[in-house]
Order: structure tokens, then C-alpha cells, then sequence
């Protein structure tokens, strides 16, 4: 509501509408006048006053006309209006509050009485106005909220949480366009997985994916871990992007042994129902592209490059409970783990022997906490 408030006074008669002009003037409001219905109706859109005095016996339209169409009218915000009539039976004042009516006054109208009623329906029009305004700053509040959801659920499909949370606070995502980077990648699969889809019933392989996926799904989170995907028992996780840490080597690492470990708890369980699985494990490191790929309402997050098919290709030379790296990998992490060089393997799919190590284990060291 404005300060003064602007009022807009309705009536044929220009003794009636001086007299409250002065009135309403002496007490500090801004007044705005019309002559007739037609004439206060356009007034109402083009000044959009914080009340209205209407008189109800007009040539024309009359004032419970007039109200009507003001109430109806949803381009208009909310607007008091005082019907100001000489007819003061019960009859006439309830058809004017039916019409759209907030109040009324008596003509000729009491100074005492126009004071005290205008007072009042300014108080509601701005106890109105600031709910309104409050109603407003709620929605977009909300959907503020809801963005910042969306944009965290499609973040989470292939970030850490805390990580996802960090890109969304900051409002910047330009980190997820495409960019070149150092990354640890890690590709690992169940062993026997394809002969044991190939004859299980379908209800025993979604059982089994779901022991496995609950199993390993909390460690990578727990590493801060960047999972690109799945392919059925297959999974890429990458460290070192789309933010960057110090540690990748150790962290990779780290997770690949406790991802070994938990998966050989469940391979007695699983032997028990028949069975056969295991979990390999490759990891590299090297310079891969990384980036956002995809379409609207489907997009993720992916690396290409040859440190991903060196992973991918350790991954499937590795046997049951064996986690297999390459030399640079090895080296970047031998302070930290146990590992046995295997010399040079001529991998599936790569034109030149690669430098191949297995990590055994990794020593003992406080639990590793989140990037800040």
C-alpha cells in the first residue's frame, strides 16, 4: 500500500466529491476523483487506488455495478470499496455487500464516521497487501527450493551428495562442461555374472545386483567418488573431477580394497544359492575429457580417453578378488598400499603391452574424511 494511501472517490455529484476531497486531503491521503461508473472504473485500473468511495445512485452504471465488475475483475489487486449511499435500510445496505460492498457510509456523510471506516479499510488493505507480499516471497522461496531439488537430483545421479550440494549452493555448474583433467578411473564387474544371467531366473539376478550395488554403493560415497554409470554388474567411478582433490590415487585405492572386501562377504551367501561371482577390479591413471552428455530431462556425466580403456581393459584381465593397475597408478600409490608388479601384459584391445601391477592392500590409516 502506498504512503499516503491514494483514494478514489466515485460519485455524479461534484458537491459530494469536493466535500470528500477536502475531508480525506486534510487528513494527509492522495485522492483521485471519477464522476460517473464508467468514469471510476477506468480510474480503478489506471490509478490502482488503496480504497474506494462509491456512490451507489449513478446515472448510467450504478454503484452496485460498478462493484461488481471491480471484484470481478482479476487484473485488478485487491481494492477496499465504501459504498456511499443514501439508502441505509437493511435491504439496500445488504445489496450493496452482496455486490462486493466492504462497508458503507450513510449520506450526508458523518466526519466521525468517514474517518474511522476509511481508517479500517486501510488497515485491511495493507494487512492484505503484506500477506500478499509475504505469499510472494514464500512461492519464490519455494521454487527456489524445488530447483535447487531438481538440480540436485539430477547432480546426485552421478555425484556424491556432499558434492552435489556444493555445485548447486555455489549456483555455478560450469564445471560440468567439458574440460580435460588428470582422473584415477576404476572399472569393475562380478566375475561369471554373464553365464550366471544366462541360466538364473530374473528375480534371482535383480536380487543379486541389489546385494551387490547396496554393498559397494555406500563406499563409493563414502570416497567421494564420481560414478559415471552402470551397465548391469558393471560400474566406472572416477576420482579427481568434476572436483578436484589431492588425494585420487589414495582414495581409489582405498575404495578398491574395501569394495573387494565387501563383495567377498557376500560370495558365501551367493555360493550357498548356487552361485558362482566374484568381483574384478582396473584402475589407471591418466588425462581423460570429462563432461555433461546427454539430452533435456536425461543428461550425464562421463570421461573419455584412453585411461578409461586401460581401466576397463585391466578390469576384464583381472580375476576373482584380484584389483589390477596400471604402472603409473602403482607408483602414485605405493607409499600408501602393498603391490606386486606383474611386469608388462599385452591387454585385449590395446596395440601395446601395458605396465601392470596388483594392489594387495592398503595400510591402516584414520578413516578419510570429506572435501571441503
Amino acid at each position: 500500500m502506498r504512503d499516503p494511501a491514494r483514494i478514489l472517490v466515485v460519485d455524479d455529484v461534484p458537491d459530494n466529491v469536493e466535500i470528500l476531497r477536502m475531508r480525506l486531503e486534510s487528513l494527509g491521503y492522495e485522492i483521485v476523483t471519477a464522476a460517473d461508473g464508467e468514469q471510476g472504473l477506468a480510474m480503478a485500473h489506471e490509478a490502482q487506488p488503496d480504497l474506494i468511495l462509491l456512490d451507489v445512485m449513478m446515472p448510467g452504471i450504478d454503484g452496485l455495478e460498478v462493484v461488481r465488475r471491480l471484484k470481478a475483475d482479476r487484473s485488478l489487486p485487491f481494492i477496499p470499496v465504501i459504498m456511499v449511499t443514501a439508502r441505509t435500510t437493511p435491504k439496500d445496505v445488504v445489496a450493496g455487500l452482496e455486490a462486493g460492498g466492504d462497508d458503507y457510509l450513510a449520506k450526508p456523510v458523518d466526519h466521525a464516521a468517514l474517518i474511522v471506516r476509511v481508517r479500517a479499510m486501510l488497515r485491511i488493505k495493507a494487512l492484505h497487501d503484506e500477506i500478499q507480499e509475504m505469499n510472494r516471497q514464500l512461492e519464490a522461496k519455494v521454487a527456489a527450493q524445488v530447483d535447487e531439488l531438481q538440480r540436485v537430483g539430477r547432480l546426485r545421479g552421478f555425484l556424491a551428495p556432499q558434492l552435489a550440494q556444493a555445485i548447486v549452493s555455489s549456483g555455478d555448474e560450469k564445471i560440468l562442461e567439458n574440460h580435460r583433467r588428470e582422473v584415477v578411473a576404476m572399472f569393475c564387474d562380478l566375475r561369471g555374472f554373464t553365464s550366471f544371467s544366462e541360466t538364473a531366473e530374473p528375480e534371482d539376478i535383480m536380487a543379486v545386483l541389489a546385494e551387490y550395488h547396496g554393498a559397494v554403493g555406500p563406499l563409493i560415497r563414502k570416497y567421494e567418488g564420481t560414478l559415471d554409470r552402470f551397465t548391469g554388474d558393471g560400474m566406472l567411478v572416477f576420482f579427481n573431477d568434476p572436483l578436484p582433490c589431492e588425494d585420487a590415487p589414495d582414495r581409489a585405492a582405498r575404495l578398491a580394497i574395501e569394495m573387494r572386501d565387501a563383495v567377498a562377504s557376500l560370495v558365501p551367501r551367493w555360493q550357498k544359492r548356487g552361485h558362482r561371482l566374484g568381483l574384478g577390479i582396473g584402475m589407471a591413471q591418466g588425462y581423460a575429457t570429462l563432461g555433461r552428455i546427454g539430452f533435456e530431462d536425461r543428461f550425464d556425466y562421463t570421461a573419455i580417453g584412453a585411461v578409461i580403456n586401460l581401466a576397463a581393459r585391466l578390469c576384464a584381465e583381472a580375476s576373482d578378488g584380484e584389483v589390477l593397475v596400471s604402472g603409473r597408478l602403482a607408483a602414485a600409490i605405493e607409499a600408501i598400499s602393498e603391490v606386486e608388479d606383474l611386469g608388462e601384459r599385452q591387454l585385449r584391445g590395446m596395440a601395446r603391452p601395458a605396465s601392470v601391477a596388483r594392489l594387495r592392500g592398503v595400510r591402516i590409516v584414520p578413516e578419510m574424511g570429506a572435501r571441503e
